[in-house]
Parts: structure tokens; sequence; C-alpha cells
């Protein structure tokens, strides 16, 4: 009987020490203030009202109580008559990009910015968030992925295996719990902190994987779901990024190309989308022999293809890439200034989930066949490998619970059919494997990031679901927005976000 009761009373300590850091870590106070006192030039009405904060959150949450926190910085949007009938986490994807600045690109959405408190969030490892870092090691644009010689392959995956390297060992002991795994429980953190039973979920791409995972970890804590242009969050990362080639090269073909052979007076590439491709590849030889130097840095052929590919994300952007295209194929080189980046700890968040996240199978040689078939196919990004460090990375033992939609509240799949960064066939694939979604697809369009872009079919149907609680009872369609003429002004909340994020030093 002694024995019984000592064994009872171990029993209930060794419990009590394992929950005790979780919930020590709820009972946090989130001390919210305004994010600035001058809201930045060009900043929306309203702008004013965002207040920022941050919370404390264990490193491992497998075993939280080895005392190790990291710092998780988030942000919210009250109504302005400060009584919000609900709670809405966003996120802008990547992964890994930071989201502080998205309650801000709502402002003009009164139905959902004036019903919902809405908060913004750099997930771990990026933005104001505790950080990971690749040391600022980037194998993109140290030489061209179209030349398969063995010299060329040599230093391509010399560095993409270098930079797998630096990221984790950059990145210490941290880097390797930043997955999505440790993240959707951070999440889960954050709505205990503020007081919710539930909340809602609004991602853009990789927060659609984001979205899905939080809902299969936490069904219970979830009320409304919204995922915008979806990545095929039921499988794993690699087929994932395989699919870049196909989905930009189709966006290119279909859309762009054609859009800048109709403003032939304004570019002078030709009448006929094949006539302005054969110009990307004259004009993209022509940088392999001779760079060109801009005020925003030097173009080589890697850095045309990357100015094309991040066009093809949103129509808006697609007026100034031709124009630059235009200027590189046939005006003479301007002087260079200083070169522009991207945000380190947003690569090597974006890397540390989708290497540590799921398996990547495949070395150097799978590598190497990969992008011949693919560049053969897709030659505008096919070459290129965004999971190329994943062949390399030392991957901790994560297992992810697989979604699924069992116990999940209705959601609310929206998807353009030339979405290139997240094509088509895999939001399908989602949904058919996720239960209780509902697809509503966005005909003759190709943005990535839907909701809040303009779309007014798009939009009312998602606030009739987020803000009134109507959850559509089958699959929709709506019909895209046209593409803009050169000079007219498009839409692009999130690259507005951006903007107003590095104005702010975020």
């Amino acid at each position: 009987m002694h024995r019984r009761k000592l064994a009872a009373t171990l029993a209930v300590l060794t419990a009590t020490s394992l929950i005790a850091p979780q919930a020590q870590a709820a009972t946090q106070e989130i001390q919210w203030r305004n994010c600035f006192t001058t809201p930045p030039p060009g900043a929306p009405p309203g702008t004013e009202r965002l207040e920022c904060g941050s919370f404390t959150a264990p490193m491992d949450w497998n075993h939280p109580d080895n005392g190790k926190t990291i710092t998780i910085a988030v942000s919210r949007l009250k109504p302005k008559n400060g009584t919000a009938k609900s709670t809405v986490f966003t996120n802008p994807g990547g992964p890994g990009g930071p989201g502080r600045s998205m309650p801000l690109i709502y402002l003009d959405r009164p139905k959902l910015s004036e019903n919902a408190e809405i908060i913004g969030i750099d997930v771990r490892g990026t933005g104001g968030s505790s950080n990971v870092t690749c040391g600022n090691v980037d194998p993109v644009g140290v030489t061209d992925p179209r030349d398969r010689s063995k010299a060329n392959l040599d230093l391509l995956y010399g560095a993409v295996e270098l930079q797998a390297k630096f990221c984790q060992t950059k990145s210490g002991e941290f880097g390797k719990y930043v997955t999505t795994d440790q993240t959707v429980k951070d999440l889960d953190l954050l709505r205990q902190l503020l007081g919710k039973k539930k909340v809602s979920w609004l991602g853009y791409s990789g927060g659609s994987w984001m979205g899905a995972y939080y809902a299969t970890y936490f069904p219970k804590t979830l009320d409304k779901i919204v995922l915008d242009s979806n990545v095929e969050f039921t499988g794993p990362w690699q087929p994932i990024f395989d699919d870049w080639g196909m989905g930009f090269e189709r966006r290119f073909r279909v859309d762009f190309l054609p859009w800048v052979a109709k403003y032939d007076n304004v570019y002078h590439f030709g009448k006929t989308g094949e006539e302005v491709r054969q110009a990307y590849e004259r004009t993209r030889a022509k940088l392999a022999q001779q760079p060109a130097t801009r005020p925003e840095g030097i173009y080589y052929p890697v850095t045309l293809d990357y100015l094309l590919r991040g066009a093809m994300y949103n129509k808006a952007s697609f007026a100034g890439a031709a124009q630059t295209f235009a200027e590189l194929a046939g005006a003479a080189p301007a002087q260079l200034s200083a070169q522009a980046g991207y945000p380190d700890a947003q690569a090597g968040t974006a890397y540390s989930i989708v290497c540590n996240d799921t398996p990547f199978h495949g070395g150097r040689k799978y590598l190497e066949r990969d992008a011949e078939r693919d560049g053969a196919k897709w030659p505008l990004v096919g070459f290129y490998q965004i999971m190329g460090p994943c062949a390399f990375w030392d991957r901790p033992n994560v297992q992810l619970k697989h979604p699924n939609g069992i116990g999940v509240a209705p959601t609310l799949m929206v998807q353009s059919v030339r979405d290139p960064a997240t094509p088509l066939e895999g939001a399908q694939k989602a949904h058919r494997n996720f239960r209780n979604s509902v697809l509503l697809t966005v005909e003759d369009e190709g943005d990535h990031g839907i909701y809040g872009f303009g779309n007014k079919c798009v939009d009312d149907i998602v606030e009739q679901y987020l803000v009134d609680g109507v959850t559509p009872a089958k699959d929709l369609k709506c019909p895209g927005v046209p593409l803009p003429a050169p000079g007219e002004t498009a839409k692009n909340p999130l690259e507005e976000a951006r903007k107003i994020a590095a104005q702010l030093g975020w």
C-alpha cells in the first residue's frame, strides 16, 4: 500500500513538473502599446490604432521544463468602437513571413475590421520574434542554373550545401525547433493569453499550411478558417515546391507574355506572346555576356528570372516588371547603387520549417536530374530548386500530425486557377483530402492572394463566412479581376504591408 501511494505521489509530481511551464506561460499578460507614435508615410487611415506586444513561449514545447524560452512579437487592430465580435489570427505565408503589419491591409475591409479584433504574428524565427539566420548565405545568383556543366554544378550544389550548413550552424539549438509542430503551439498559447475560447484563422499561401495544422492540433479552438492560395497541405513540402516550375511557367505564358504583347506600343517586344518570350531569352543571353547595372542593383540572367518570377504573384506587378525588362532589353545600363535584399530571418525561418517539418528524399544526384527535367519543361523557374538545402539538412526527429479535417470547423479555401506559387492542382488535392472544406475557385485569375485584394465576389463570400458565420453549402466559383493596362493602379495589400514593415524597421 505504501509503495502504491509513493508511486501515485511520484506520478502526480512528475505530471505537475511537466505541465507547470505551460501553465506558467499561460499566466503572462501581453503589455500592449501603440506600435508607433506617427504612422509611416502613405499608411492607410486607422494605422495609428495598431498595437504591438510580445510574449514568451518554451523553445521546445515537447520539453518545456528545460527553462529555455523564446519571444514572439504580435500586433492587434481593434474595431474603432472597441467591441469585437471575434478574434482573427492572420498569416502572410512564406513560410516565415513576418506578419505584424498584416492587420493594416484590412482597414479598407470595414465589415471585417469593424467586427473583429485582427491579430498579426511574427511566428517563431522571424521578424520581431526570436530569430534564426542563415548567416546571409544565399546561393541564388551565385551562378546560372541553366549551365549544366560539371564545373557549374559543383559551384551550384556546393553553394546549396553550404547554405544548409550555415542555416543550421548559425541558428544554433533554436533552429531545430522552428517547425510547424512548435509554431502552432505558440499560436494556441497566444489564444489563451488573449482570453479567447476560440479564434478564427485567415492565412495566405504558406499560411494555409499553418492554418490546416493549427486546426489539426487544436480543432476545438478554431471557429472560422479561411485558407487563401493553398499549398497542398495534406502532403509533404517537397512536391509543393516541385510544382513551382509548372505553376510559374503557366502564369508566365498564359497571362504575362500575352499581356506584354497586347501593349506592344508600350514595351515594343512584339505582338504575340511567343515574340515576347523570345525577347526574354535574347535579353537573358545578353545579360550573361554583359550584366547590366541599375540603381537597384546588378542584373544577371538569374536576376532577370527573379524579376519576372516575382511579378507573376500579382497582376499589380506586371507593368513595373515589364518596364524594367524593356529597359534591360534595349537601354544603356544605369549607374549602380545599393542592392536590395530580403530579411535573412525570414529566409532562415522558411528553410527551418520546410526542411525540419517533413523529410526530403534524394541528394545531389536527385537535384541534378530534377532540375534538368523541370528546367526543360518550364525554363522560367524550373531550374531553381527552393528546397535544395533540405537535401543536405540534418533533420531533427519531427513527427507532424496529419491534416485530414476530421473534427475541424468548416474550412473555406480560396484559390485562383493560375496561381504560380501554389498551383490549383495542389489546392484541389488538399480540398479532396481535408474533410468539411469548401473550395472557392477564382476563374481566369492568376494572382497569389485573393481575399482583400479587390475581388468583390471573393470579398463578399469570405466576409459572409468569416463575419456573418454563413458557411457555403458547396464549392463555389468567382470571376477573376481583369489585368490592368500599363499605368493603371492595381491593389496589392500584402506588398503595402511589407513596405510599412520595412519603413518601421520590422
